[in-house]
């Protein structure tokens, strides 16, 4: 998987400012993934989606809910930094390519992201997938 559903610049983004090493990460996020995507249905029911492509899906979550993931998948306080603010970075990206960059950033003041692609994606996670700039996917 490679770090899905977050590309490339923003893994390169993410280890530069967090002090994880770019060889690392992936594997922190693929991990990640790995408890994330079973849990995709209690997150549909559980909390809001801010965004759904092919590619991902991204919930907001209540502040400290990281805590819980990072417990879950064995990440000490430095992964488990980098790995939400790879989240976090790619949903901003996705607002800036979109034009909902304001309304994300407000919602992330008060919640967190979460980004859950789909099993054995091999995407970009740029949410835009034919490449016209809808975001949407479709041809």
């Amino acid at each position: 998987m490679a770090g899905d559903p977050i590309d490339g610049q923003i893994l390169l983004l993410t280890a530069a400012k967090s002090g994880v090493s770019p060889n690392r990460l992936p594997d922190l996020l693929d991990r990640t993934q790995a408890h994330l995507v079973p849990a995709r249905e209690e997150y549909r029911r559980e909390y809001e989606r801010i965004y759904e492509t092919e590619t991902f899906e991204a919930f907001l979550v209540d502040w400290g809910h990281w805590d819980e993931i990072g417990d879950a998948v064995g990440l000490d306080d430095r992964e488990q930094s980098a790995v939400r603010r790879a989240h976090e970075e790619q949903l901003l990206r996705v607002g800036r390519r979109n034009d909902r960059e304001a309304e994300f950033e407000t919602a992330l003041e008060i919640r967190e992201p979460v980004l859950i692609g789909p099993e054995g994606s091999d995407n970009d996670g740029d949410g835009d997938e034919d490449g016209d700039g809808s975001g949407n996917g479709d041809d």
